[in-house]
């Protein structure tokens, strides 16, 4: 299915038109345009210090826009105006460094649920850390858990939420192969399977190919380029573009 054309016949779930955000005068993000839908795998890649995990946070509802319009789900948030605690609870993100409570992997992954009163959840954390295959740790310490250990145990944390939109700020950066492709399929089945919007920040290229449908160029916090996978690397339509995806150190 070509991507676009599909895309097209939705309703974005974020909208941003002229967002910007700066700290002590400085322009960190400066975003025009975008929007991303429902159900989307969506990379955004760029080299560091280009803005990734600012716009992340933004769309985490953790800062307010400096300026400019950001709309999720229909609803545009206004400066110093809380979102909606519902729409809050529509998104959850994972961080490349996670905090976690310094108790069970059990304890972990169930907090959330706790935080929202939902009770009578034994099954679906066991289903969930089944998913990131972490069963057979759940009555470990955390602090005796690995790298990879330590980030699907945040993941599970997230995901256990049902939410609708994850976002993912460098899920496997300096992980192990093995850590590494477990995630990403746990990612993929979250998009295909329940339909769970997934939007990605990695500094690695090769993965956001391989995972998303549509990737984002961010420089300088600005976006450079939006486009299908395809299009993005093979045929980009800017020489920032074709030069960041081609190994090139751009600044």
């Amino acid at each position: 299915m070509n991507t676009r054309t599909h895309l097209t016949h939705q309703q974005p779930i974020y909208r941003l038109t002229d967002v910007t955000r700066s700290y002590n005068g400085r322009k960190v993000v400066d975003i025009k345009n975008l929007s991303i839908f429902p159900g989307e795998l969506f990379a955004i890649i760029g080299p560091s210090g280009s803005g990734k995990s600012t716009l992340l946070r933004l769309m985490n509802f953790l800062e307010e826009p400096s300026s400019g319009d950001l709309e999720f789900a229909g609803y545009r948030r206004r400066a110093g105006v809380d979102v909606p605690l519902e729409l809050r609870r529509c998104v959850t993100m994972v961080f490349q460094r996670p905090l976690l409570l310094n108790r069970s992997v059990w304890d972990n992954v169930i907090y959330g649920l706790r935080l929202r009163g939902i009770r009578n959840s034994y099954h679906l954390v066991q289903q969930t850390l089944e998913e990131v295959g972490l069963e057979y740790l759940s009555h470990q310490q955390v602090k005796t858990l690995s790298g990879g250990e330590v980030q699907r145990v945040a993941l599970a944390r997230a995901i256990v939420l049902r939410p609708e939109v994850l976002l993912l700020d460098e899920p496997t950066a300096n992980l192990d192969p093995y850590n590494v492709a477990l995630i990403e399929k746990i990612m993929v089945k979250l998009n295909e399977q329940h339909r769970t919007t997934v939007i990605l920040v990695t500094h690695n290229i090769f993965q956001a190919k391989r995972l998303a449908g549509r990737v984002a160029f961010l420089l300088d916090g600005q976006l450079v380029e939006v486009a299908d996978t395809e299009t993005l690397f093979s045929a980009p339509a800017d020489e920032r573009t074709a030069a960041f995806v081609s190994g090139e150190m751009v600044y």
